[in-house]
């Protein structure tokens, strides 16, 4: 997202540049999706009410953070995801989290969560995790100054994205 001519790059804009570039300008833009969309009513069911006593929803700058805790002195963020398909992308949007902790002192390690597939995974920030993080962030960066959205292109995530018709319709 631009916001006064300063990139303000959120955990969302990571997780949709990594799933497709398209997706991420619309988003940026604040081009909505279909929000009658079936992914998308199933995503805030689970986000809200699968682990509703445990919610710790937390607002920090740039960053919301799905759950978090504490274990002894480790601080865990918890990022929620409905499955492991957009691992690669849900892991980046949780590195983007850790990395924006660390710069504000916050030592934290993450753990992805798949509620669906009984199934988590431990992300630990890195230096290489950081400048494959800080490349994405460049890549947002670029993507921000596009003036029309890339051209679509065809992947598998396609047939089930909010923007579909938007992307793919008969005009």
């Amino acid at each position: 997202m631009v916001e006064n001519n300063e990139l303000y790059i959120t955990g969302t804009d990571i997780w949709y540049y990594m799933i497709c570039k398209r997706e991420a300008w619309l988003m940026m833009r604040e081009i909505a999706p279909d929000q009658e969309d079936d992914n998308i009513e199933i995503g805030r069911f689970i986000h809200e009410y699968r682990y509703e006593r445990q919610r710790k929803e937390l607002d920090v700058e740039n960053i919301k953070i799905d759950r978090f805790k504490k274990k002894g002195q480790q601080i865990i963020v918890q990022e929620i995801k409905k499955s492991s398909k957009f691992l690669e992308s849900a892991r980046f949007q949780l590195l983007f989290y850790l990395y924006n902790l660390q710069k504000m002192g916050v030592d934290a390690k993450g753990e992805l969560l798949f509620p669906e597939e009984r199934r988590r995974e431990e992300v630990i920030l890195t230096e290489e995790s950081i400048a494959k993080l800080k490349d994405v962030m460049e890549g947002i960066l670029n993507l921000t100054k596009l003036p029309v959205p890339p051209e679509p292109k065809k992947i598998v995530y396609c047939r089930n994205c909010a923007y579909r018709e938007y992307c793919w319709a008969e005009g």
